[in-house]
């Protein structure tokens, strides 16, 4: 949130009262996230009490991801974690990217609008693991207080809430504190035994003593202002920078032993707090570990960060779970380039024996247009070597691609690439590259992190791509079992809707029909096989064949379900089914109903309210070839509603099944009729449909407007036989 002057002074304030807030919950670590314009993205833009580098995994979030400030802004209400327990549980995605013991809030920052979250962590040794409501008001209280400032820059235009590429990193000023200690504070450190020094929140030096130098083997004026893997060669090790982000996140003390070669053990206790990490080093008590001291090699590679590594863990973490192609474009677009900076991307995949882009991002259309379908042993860019060697190439500036591949820096327009193969067991996926703006050197750490997650990319494309296939052939296999177009009867408007389970295959039993039967009738049926697989749906076929062909002879509905059930019951098919069946004659102005063990249908009269119909079932569909399905008669009258569905839409555990009936009767009473689709759309947004749903549901709405002209008058009731 920046001006082209630097930080406006709306910023200012947002960032004093940021800070205010996480000092006054006494939070070891807060992050304010901001929603990206016409993105379903949140966008870390300040941080306090930790380096901007720790955070660079979690810089992005996406709006859907199964992260707590995700879930805060998604469902507009405050996340607690009080453990890493908790955290394995609910979030094991970030449990595995943060093993450290953490307690966690995460809530919206709402005012005239969703703004984006607030995120508080605290160490969970240092505090209950459960939050009292007085936390809670005062949390929300903050973020009211956070949306109105940013709503009054946004009035004022003094600056526009859009976070920018970095975060800001603001402290928190518990009174003044010099990093040059007062001499008689210097002389207290150098009277103790064994060594002291300080850290800052960065990991660099900030004072040394004469005895933590002696230990450490190095002047002080060679360790101040470095990182300490950085200006100490024996402990380049991500396992001892590990444990100084465990300090910095948990804010509570951390020891580790280390040795100094060629074989002194020291023993180094960390203690941090909100300004920085104070360090004792004294020699070690207990004997060297019977194994070897670590291993320092003379090899200019260095091994890779540590935050590098949990970056690497936490992407793989997130590419487990993407499900389609297009939520591994996403994953890479939102979490990936920005880690490694990258301005572009494109994304191919082997089909044919070509690259055929699946995704891309900050590339104009006509060079996709001529990168799209190039052959897998394609010259013209490097894409065809590194699937065919199985080798990453990089090039840190145009120059280096030029001599090899003279077009390719033209039509792209950047400046750097890093070109990934995805290779499965010796089989090409595709092909992901990484693109800058400018000149980008790659380290040989960088370059090993992206070889490594290129692995991980082919996994969960490879993974994607079966799933979409999947789920292409499951949705046409569900569309041709269901009706395509529901016929058009004069005086009857008619809307259907069906919604897979989103657990198992997305296919389920759950069916609806509506079978015109001459000029003067209509036949309307809804049933629900057992399961919500491929079986279930196949069977389901056989159903509403068998309804339709008794149907067209114009069977009265007790015997069309009663042939159906003796389909069924000669096929054996081990799976029950449960049917609704009614007549509508326009010429009779009747509806006769039966049931095979089906949820009563809904009937709503205009001024008379809306209630369940007494339908009396007959059993599941087959079970008994002989059973006999009792007929329901009621008047078809102008302006009366019918709600057929099946039990996905109302059984919820926990909920008494006549009460979900009933809150659905009222949810239809209440409902506008003008729409008939946006009143099936009303009606599933209040029955907690839009989560994941166990069960597929149907639910198909007749309206009566008006009966053709010359019929006989009413039937004053309804009748059973």
């Amino acid at each position: 949130m920046t001006g082209t002057g630097g930080p406006a002074a709306g910023a200012d304030e947002l960032d004093a009262a940021f800070a205010e807030t996480v000092r006054r919950t006494g939070a070891a670590v807060g992050a304010l996230y901001l929603l990206a314009p016409a993105e379903s993205l949140l966008v870390l833009d300040v941080l306090c009490g930790a380096p901007a580098e720790l955070a660079a995994p979690w810089s992005r979030v996406a709006l859907g991801a199964p992260a707590p400030v995700a879930d805060a802004v998604r469902e507009e209400r405050v996340v607690w974690v009080g453990n890493q327990g908790e955290m394995a549980h609910s979030y094991p995605r970030t449990a595995a990217a943060l093993p450290y013991s953490l307690a966690l809030a995460a809530a919206p920052v709402t005012g005239t609008r969703p703004w984006g979250a607030l995120l508080l962590m605290w160490n969970a040794d240092a505090r209950p693991s459960v939050m009292t409501p007085r936390e809670r008001g005062n949390i929300l209280s903050s973020c009211r207080r956070l949306a109105r400032l940013i709503e009054e820059a946004v009035e004022s235009r003094s600056w526009s809430p859009v976070p920018g590429d970095r975060p800001r990193v603001v402290r928190i000023d518990a009174g003044h504190r010099t990093t040059s200690p007062e001499s008689a504070a210097a002389d207290f450190v150098e009277r103790l035994p064994g060594g002291s020094c300080a850290l800052d929140l960065e990991g660099r030096f900030t004072y040394v003593s004469s005895g933590a130098c002696e230990l450490l083997g190095r002047d002080a004026e060679h360790l101040l202002g470095t990182l300490p893997w950085q200006s100490l060669r024996w402990m380049d090790d991500p396992t001892y920078e590990d444990r100084y982000r465990a300090a910095v996140i948990s804010r509570g003390p951390v020891a580790f032993t280390a040795c100094r070669p060629p074989d002194r053990w020291l023993d180094f206790h960390l203690y941090p707090d909100a300004s920085g990490i104070s360090v004792r080093i004294v020699p070690s008590g207990t004997p060297a570990p019977p194994a070897p001291a670590p291993h320092h090699s003379t090899s200019t590679v260095a091994p890779a960060r540590a935050g590098q590594l949990y970056q690497l863990t936490h992407l793989a973490a997130a590419l487990t779970e993407v499900v389609g192609v297009q939520d591994v474009i996403n994953l890479i677009a939102d979490q990936v380039m920005p880690a490694f900076g990258a301005e572009g991307l494109v994304l191919s995949s082997a089909e044919g024996g070509r690259l055929r882009i699946t995704g891309y991002r900050g590339y104009p259309p006509h060079a996709i247009d001529r990168l799209d379908g190039l052959p897998l042993d394609t010259t013209f860019t490097p894409a065809g070597r590194v699937l065919n060697s199985g080798i990453p190439a990089f090039f840190a500036e145009p120059e280096e691609m030029r001599r090899i591949y003279p077009e390719a820096p033209h039509v792209s327009g950047k400046k750097a690439w890093a070109f990934l193969p995805l290779i499965i067991s010796g089989r090409p996926v595709g092909c992901c590259i990484l693109s800058y703006d400018k000149p980008h050197h790659f380290p040989a750490e960088e370059r090993a992190v992206l070889t490594s997650l290129a692995g991980l990319i082919a996994q969960a494309l490879d993974r994607a791509r079966l799933y979409d296939t999947k789920q292409e052939l499951v949705h046409s296999l569900q569309q041709a079992l269901l009706p395509g177009e529901l016929p058009t009867v004069p005086g009857l408007r008619i809307a259907a809707r069906y919604l897979p389970a989103t657990r198992g295959m997305d296919i389920g039993g759950d069916f609806y029909d509506l079978i015109r039967l001459g000029d003067a009738a209509v036949a309307a049926v809804i049933g629900d096989v057992q399961g919500h697989n491929a079986a279930a749906a196949a069977l389901m076929g056989q159903v509403r064949t068998g309804v339709h062909a008794h149907a067209n002879l114009g069977t009265p509905p007790d015997q069309v379900l009663a042939g159906t059930n003796r389909l069924l019951t000669d096929l054996g098919p081990d799976l029950f089914t449960s049917c609704l069946y009614a007549h509508l004659d326009f010429a009779r102005r009747r509806v006769t109903l039966a049931s095979a063990g089906h949820p009563p249908p809904l009937l709503r009269l205009p001024g008379r309210g809306t209630r369940s119909l007494d339908v009396p079932p007959g059993p599941l569909l087959g079970i008994d070839s002989d059973a006999d399905f009792p007929v329901t008669r009621i008047p078809l009258t102008p302006g009366m509603m019918l709600a057929f569905y099946t039990d996905g839409l109302i059984e919820t555990p926990g909920v008494d099944l006549d009460d979900a009936i009933d809150r659905l009767a009222g949810d239809l009473a209440r409902a506008d009729d003008r729409d008939l689709e946006a009143l099936i759309d009303e009606l599933l947004s209040k029955s907690c449909t839009a989560g994941p749903r166990a069960d597929d549901i149907a639910l198909l709405v007749l309206h009566a407007e008006a009966h053709p002209p010359g019929g006989p008058p009413d039937i004053p009731g309804g009748d059973h036989t």
